[in-house]
């Protein structure tokens, strides 16, 4: 099956399944319609599964996709792919509403795909012998080490409260990688395709930004665990920003306003840089307008960069050019539309209602364009008869 010849095939296809279920079903039941209940409570499936099943699917396509370029080896794909693919699914329908599945048989079945997705990976990994290749991986474990403080509250494991620092450090794990594989692909398609259109540019040097800013991301992790919601998380926050937008000024993003492809890479870092100037103005000024900082880091930044990277990498390893449809482009607006309406439309609005269920509308939106436009590529085979 096509479906299983290259490892971004079926968890690109599952992220663009699952974003718009978790939202949909949430904004339903938000909406007053009575929905059966499942292992976990509506709001905490919400949370559970954008983090874990959303943004764990695109990781994990991302990185089964990616390793084989960093190492050599040839992709992922058949019965491996099946075993792990399988595992998402069962995870992601034990854990649905309706579902009798007893929560901590679900919640410890949904544990179980990251983990073994490291374990099909580790050998490439050690193979190629570079440490560096060993970060991305490293990191996909701490977010998962966020997921099973999450379950463990959840499930009653343990009596210790797990549910909040570990939703936090899923979504700074999560942050970090946009930080870390965003900094690294966005300069150079930046660079490669204004070069190939015969407008070459180079980065101008600031020794020490590059560095500065993925330590000031994961300094912002690490307060948020030893010291949430205080002055130390809102001051950090506040130096990753600058950080962020620094390095990000030097990537020449006003020349890519032509090509969707690309501009969406570098609106997806500048929300990470706005998400955390955000979250500085809640902590340490305590605005109104900046209280819903977290979604603008979730459903903005990360989300963003998730929905760039799934569309170019489809693109381009499915054999086609690397164009935006215009499909794809209003995929890309809806999604940011989705973010601002969801941080700010509850200060904007007398009423946060209307604007909680139009965020949903054009999130659903955003990703019923993906699923339309890229869900037959993920599932046919490359028009070009090459494998993969």
């Amino acid at each position: 099956m096509a479906l299983f010849a290259h490892g971004f095939r079926p968890f690109f296809l599952m992220a663009g399944l699952v974003a718009p279920a978790g939202v949909a079903l949430w904004a339903l039941s938000f909406a007053g319609v009575p929905l059966p209940e499942g292992p976990l409570p509506m709001m905490r499936w919400h949370a559970h599964e954008l983090l874990s099943g959303f943004i764990g699917a695109a990781m994990v396509g991302f990185l089964m996709t990616a390793i084989p370029n960093w190492t050599g080896r040839r992709g992922y794909s058949g019965a491996p792919l099946v075993v792990i693919a399988g595992l998402f699914l069962a995870a992601r329908l034990a854990l649905l509403p309706g579902s009798p599945v007893p929560a901590g048989i679900a919640l410890a079945l949904a544990l179980v795909p990251l983990p073994a997705t490291m374990l099909l990976v580790l050998p490439a990994l050690i193979k190629a012998r570079t440490a560096r290749l060993f970060g991305p991986p490293v990191l996909v474990m701490a977010f998962w080490s966020g997921q099973l403080m999450m379950a463990g509250e959840a499930a009653g494991w343990w009596d210790a409260p797990g549910w909040a620092p570990g939703q936090q450090l899923m979504a700074n794990m999560a942050l970090v990688l946009v930080g870390l594989i965003g900094g690294r692909i966005v300069p150079a398609f930046t660079v490669n395709a204004l070069r190939k259109a015969g407008r070459p540019v180079e980065l101008a040097p600031l020794p020490g930004v590059d560095r500065a800013a993925i330590l000031a991301l994961v300094g912002v992790a690490a307060v948020d665990l030893a010291a949430p919601g205080g002055v130390a998380a809102g001051l950090v926050a506040a130096v990753a920003a600058a950080c962020v937008a620094l390095r990000l000024s030097r990537w020449h993003g006003l020349r890519t306003l032509h090509e969707p492809l690309l501009w969406v890479l570098h609106l997806a870092y500048l929300l990470v840089a706005l998400a955390l100037a955000l979250k500085a103005a809640a902590l340490l000024g305590g605005f109104a307008w900046s209280a819903a900082w977290l979604h603008l880091q979730l459903a903005g930044a990360i989300a963003m960069m998730v929905m760039a990277v799934m569309t170019r990498a489809t693109l381009g390893h499915t054999g086609r050019g690397l164009t935006a449809s215009p499909m794809t482009t209003a995929a890309f607006v809806a999604l940011l539309g989705a973010a601002l309406l969801r941080v700010f439309g509850g200060v904007a609005l007398a009423d946060p209602f209307p604007g909680l269920v139009g965020a949903a509308l054009l999130w659903v939106l955003a990703f019923v364009l993906f699923l339309v436009a890229y869900a037959p590529m993920l599932l046919l085979p490359r028009p070009d008869g090459k494998p993969g």
